[in-house]
């Protein structure tokens, strides 16, 4: 009986692990950096939606990032447990935010990368029709890349 016990406790605690690392991306956030101090101010994360400064848009999970792609695309250490997702989403490019500042300039915001670690979540948003590759080299000579965010509970 005792076995039996054990099994189904170690079974909650990995079931509760990995709701937390799913969702880990999800809920609201205080702008942390300059640039998301200065662009986006806070914003909040739902299943299908984006908040950004009073304005929501409609996001579409794509996939989830692997620990290697976050490392690529937010400088992240890939053994510290997180998660994240690649989002698509419309942005216009006349959209306004803090200061009157935009996400992608004269571009539509396609894209939003996320990884969140802990009480720290980091965003990166795209411009461009097609998906971004999120490697060390493609990013590095990537048009497409906006700007990398973080953000904090």
């Amino acid at each position: 009986m005792k076995r039996f016990s054990f099994c189904i406790a170690a079974l909650a605690v990995l079931l509760v692990g990995s709701f937390s690392a799913a969702a880990q991306d999800k809920g609201p956030w205080r702008a942390a950096s300059s640039d998301a101090k200065a662009i986006t101010g806070d914003l909040y994360i739902a299943d299908a939606r984006l908040t950004i400064n009073f304005s929501n848009f409609t996001i579409a999970e794509i996939r989830s990032l692997t620990p290697t792609e976050a490392a690529a695309a937010f400088s992240a250490d890939s053994s510290v447990p997180g998660g994240g997702h690649l989002y698509r989403l419309d942005i216009p490019a006349t959209k306004r935010f803090q200061h009157h500042n935009t996400l992608c300039g004269s571009d539509d915001t396609q894209w939003m990368a996320t990884w969140g670690s802990g009480s720290e979540v980091h965003i990166a948003f795209f411009s461009g029709l097609t998906m971004p590759v999120l490697t060390i080299d493609a990013l590095a000579n990537s048009t497409s890349l906006c700007g990398s965010f973080s953000y904090v509970r």
